[in-house]
């Protein structure tokens, strides 16, 4: 499969989250340009802090494998990975990391900080940018859904 084949399948995975009333965040890692691991967002369905896509799919990825190092592997996601997920990252060896939209709030791959530029064991290749303009989509259409539940749900408490 081609990179942007690989991130729209992310984007698929992401599509899932926001059905699931997730942030809509997917994953895929493939090896030799297969998948061989994809996940979402689970964090509000399973009510744990940890259930981050990028993490989901690490796992998953893992134990397709059979071990922890996943440096033949390639991450596609299409929010640019948290504080976690970059720790995730590096110990898990992936050897690049390719994601959609700019997380200027928690991006740990350049937006906010660069984890990957401190002396850690392991640097992956990072590229930003596929298909952001779908990724960026999906994220600011689910925020506006959500601000609108909230208020009419502040107008309904107002009528009673």
């Amino acid at each position: 499969m081609t990179d942007l084949e690989l991130m729209q399948a992310a984007l698929e995975e992401a599509r899932i989250a926001a059905d699931l009333g997730e942030v809509p965040v997917g994953a895929v890692i493939a090896k030799d340009g297969e998948i061989i691991a994809r996940a979402h967002n689970l964090r509000e369905t399973e009510k744990n802090a940890t259930y981050h896509a990028e993490l989901l799919a690490i796992d998953s990825a893992c134990r397709a494998l059979g071990g922890w190092r996943l440096w033949q592997c390639e991450l596609f996601v299409t929010l640019e990975p948290c504080p976690m997920c970059s720790g995730a990252i590096i110990n898990s060896r992936l050897r690049r990391v390719v994601y959609g939209a700019s997380d200027p709030k928690a991006g740990c791959c350049g937006s906010l900080t660069n984890l990957f530029a401190l002396p850690f064991n392991h640097h992956p290749v990072i590229e930003r940018g596929l298909l952001e303009g779908e990724a960026q989509a999906l994220l600011q259409e689910f925020f506006a859904r959500l601000r609108e539940k909230r208020k009419a749900g502040k107008s309904r408490l107002k009528e009673v």
